[in-house]
């Protein structure tokens, strides 16, 4: 078991998070401009049918964790893994449907210096000091994200129908990240509960940011085609191995 020391204070491994609460939207975007916004990152976004990638804007809300409590803002890519032996065409598809994908982190506001200096450190997460005003409560979901007083994101999510038994299934999804110069993959368990999923469902509305004007970039906002919102949701992280 390792230990981080993070601003004087020991964080030991694996992280786990207890409670959070989140809702997303899944959006299908051009592969090839996907691609490109990643390329520093030295991974290849997956591809599905129609040649585009799945593209996932997430708030969540950690309530408790190892880290203490605070909101995140999330723009992800779902990406090959570095290992996968085989890519492209149905390879992709069935390494989403198998858990055997990963899911690079692109942006990752939050609103907490501690989990910035963790996630930076630790993890090599991209996270930045950001302001959140989040609604995690009743049939619509609403999260507004400003950094330095402008607006990123306005993004809401109408809740839809429950998934089996009210749960939704463990995923098991690397999470990758890069910052200064440096790929790491970390090992990243989640257990959702509470879960509910709709097509559609979604406004999405962009600002001034850098960030914005890359949503922008690739054709945002459009119709999600799949919106979730988890009531409580468990997670554990593992030490990030460079790649």
């Amino acid at each position: 078991m390792s230990t981080h020391t993070v601003l004087g204070r020991e964080v030991q491994m694996p992280v786990r998070i207890r409670h959070a609460r989140a809702f997303m939207a899944t959006y299908r975007v051009p592969a090839d401009a996907a691609q490109r916004l990643i390329d520093y990152s030295g991974l290849r976004v997956l591809r599905v049918p129609r040649d585009r990638a799945l593209c996932i804007l997430v708030f969540v809300e950690y309530i408790d964790g190892d880290l203490g409590p605070y909101n995140e803002f999330g723009v992800s890519f779902m990406v090959r893994h570095h290992a996968a032996a085989r890519d492209g065409g149905l390879a992709d598809l069935r390494a989403l449907a198998t858990g055997k994908a990963g899911v690079f982190i692109h942006q990752l506001p939050v609103d907490g210096d501690f989990t910035l200096a963790a996630g930076r450190g630790i993890w090599g997460f991209p996270k930045e000091i950001a302001e959140f005003d989040v609604n995690h409560e009743g049939g619509l979901r609403r999260g507004v994200l400003r950094q330095d007083g402008d607006l990123v994101v306005d993004l809401s999510v109408k809740s839809g129908l429950s998934t089996p038994g009210g749960r939704g299934a463990g995923t098991s999804f690397d999470a990758y990240s890069h910052i200064d110069g440096l790929t790491r993959c970390t090992a990243w368990e989640m257990g959702p509960s509470g879960m509910r999923a709709r097509p559609g469902g979604v406004e999405l509305r962009l600002g001034d940011h850098p960030i914005a004007t890359e949503l922008a970039g690739l054709g945002l906002p459009t119709r999600a085609p799949m919106a979730s919102t988890v009531d409580r949701l468990t997670m554990t992280f593992q030490d990030a191995v460079p790649v």
